[in-house]
């Protein structure tokens, strides 16, 4: 991508090394977020595409997003950047977890990664905060995108990482000072983000070839799919799981030693139970812990299995009418001053993000018994988002969903959903904590149970309105706020809030405080330990 020159009077320095790729904008509220004069919250998104590109924009939210009122013609978009980030699609997208040292200035730069099927993995450092003085910012607009664009040059290209063979499928970033990644080459590399060192490769088993025909063309000549579809962080960060292409099982692995601890396999039943056919692979195609570490989530074509931590099913998902899912994230309510109600969203191919409860009400329904096998309970539906009646028919490939907090109590009182379909539109959604927690209320399992007796006779039942052979799918939850069209095929996004920027002591060097972080962060990550390289 070419540089960009600065307009004008900008006496920035204009380093030909680094290029200046991402641009902030609205004004910091003095009460941390990122608010313009009208008091309005923005949010960084960036979306990577089959087309090669990289495209971030910048979403400027109303503060009061409690009203009924339309919000679809409040909400402003902004956007960034727009190049060819690789040589083909971008796979995957991660960024560093922001600083959490408090009464010391610590670094406000994030780290953005992105992997495509070129097998390479590209860096860049943006800024979390906007600008100190955003009335000085200059404009100028993308021919492409006739907006505006608002510079920062603090976000800058670093390079790339060429350490795997094949596609990059997976990122993560477990701490500030660590970059796991994972490809089709059957490998999960670990690296340092302070010199981009890869401290140990991490080498999956390659899928045996048994019982396949030897003209699949799915597959290179005489081999089976391979590669590392998704893995998992324990909070602990000392363990992970992993899925992979051909395989029906998945693997635990020791990141204190980066050895292998186990395998489990999926039993046919239960991957039956949640969908897979019989001629389908099985195989998981992503998974997740929640923020507790005691259940992780395996997502199949067309349904989920929640595991304890003794790795038994507990939990089944598979949405009505069947569907392919894409995307799943671990949600959490307040629901009294010191519980919390644990909620799970998944994207799919309808349009939808449905969102099922994740906890149990009633022990006695956990597991259920069909001819002498126990089978886990399936969790309820509370509601989804999108959906045909939303004007979203095509599939969700992903989403990220993000916690706002009241302006008094300064607690998490309501959600942002962000979601991104491959027909290239990014939509936001609002959705209160207490309309979640309603819903759950309101799908009380007696209710579900007499209209389940119900189907069974084939009658209709006035509380759910429902006849022989017809599913409650739930309903609409939370509200639009608007959407985006990118003019891209979205395969993989990330997003999160902007922050004011803090005041940086005047006898410290950006330098000195870089390193100083890198000391320290060094110290945040318990698990893999470099000395078993």
């Amino acid at each position: 991508m070419n540089k960009r020159k600065r307009a004008g009077h900008d006496t920035a320095s204009t380093d030909s090394n680094k290029k200046i790729l991402l641009e902030t904008a609205p004004k910091l509220s003095p009460n941390g977020t990122s608010e313009d004069f009208h008091g309005q919250r923005s949010i960084q998104v960036i979306t990577g595409s089959y087309d090669k590109v990289l495209h971030g924009f910048i979403a400027t939210l109303p503060s009061d997003l409690g009203s009924e009122a339309s919000s679809s013609d409040q909400i402003e978009f902004s956007d960034n950047f727009l190049f060819n980030a690789h040589s083909s699609a971008i796979r995957s997208l991660a960024i560093s977890p922001p600083p959490t040292h408090e009464g010391h200035h610590t670094s406000e730069k994030l780290i953005l990664a992105t992997g495509g099927t070129d097998e390479r993995i590209n860096l860049y450092h943006l800024s979390s905060c906007l600008p100190d003085d955003p009335t000085k910012k200059l404009s100028k607009s993308f021919p492409a995108l006739q907006s505006q664009s608002l510079q920062n040059p603090k976000n800058k290209e670093l390079g790339s990482l060429l350490h795997h063979d094949l596609s990059v499928n997976v990122l993560h970033f477990p701490s500030r000072s660590k970059l796991l990644s994972a490809g089709d080459d059957n490998t999960i590399a670990i690296s340092r983000t302070r010199d981009w060192t890869v401290l140990s490769t991490i080498k999956a088993p390659i899928p045996k070839v048994a019982g396949r025909p030897s003209g699949d063309p799915t597959a290179p000549h005489g081999g089976a799919p391979s590669g590392v579809n998704d893995f998992a962080v324990h909070p602990s960060q000392k363990l992970m799981i992993s899925v992979g292409k051909g395989e029906r099982c998945m693997r635990l692995w020791n990141l204190v030693t980066g050895k292998k601890a186990g395998v489990l396999n999926f039993e046919k039943e239960l991957v039956r139970s949640v969908g897979e056919s019989k001629w389908s692979r099985g195989e998981g195609r992503k998974v997740r812990w929640n923020s507790r570490g005691n259940e992780f989530a395996v997502v199949f074509e067309r349904g989920v299995v929640v595991f304890g931590m003794n790795s038994e099913p507990k939990r089944t998902i598979v949405p009505e009418p069947p569907t392919k899912l894409h995307q799943l994230h671990f949600l959490e309510c307040l629901e009294s001053d010191h519980d919390t109600r644990e909620f799970i969203a998944i994207s799919s191919e309808d349009g939808r993000i449905l969102i099922y409860s994740s906890q149990i009400d009633r022990p006695d329904k956990d597991l259920t018994v069909t001819e002498g096998t126990i089978q886990p309970a399936k969790c309820r539906l509370i509601g989804y988002l999108g959906g045909r009646q939303q004007g979203v028919i095509g599939r969700i490939k992903d989403f990220v969903c993000l916690e706002t907090t009241s302006p008094t109590t300064h607690e998490s009182h309501a959600k942002i959903f962000v979601g991104a379909g491959s027909d290239g539109v990014v939509r936001l959604w609002h959705v209160k904590d207490r309309d979640l927690l309603d819903a759950c209320q309101a799908a009380q399992p007696d209710l579900l149970d007499s209209n389940a007796e119900a189907l069974k006779d084939g009658t209709e039942t006035e509380a759910s309105g429902m006849k022989d052979g017809q599913v409650s799918t739930g309903s609409q939850v939370g509200r639009l706020l608007g959407s985006y069209e990118t003019g891209n095929r979205i395969t993989c996004m990330t997003a999160f809030k902007l922050q004011q920027a803090r005041g940086k002591p005047q006898d410290q060097s950006d330098g000195e405080k870089e390193e100083d972080e890198d000391d320290e962060e060094e110290e945040e990550f318990e698990g893999f330990d470099s000395s078993s390289e």
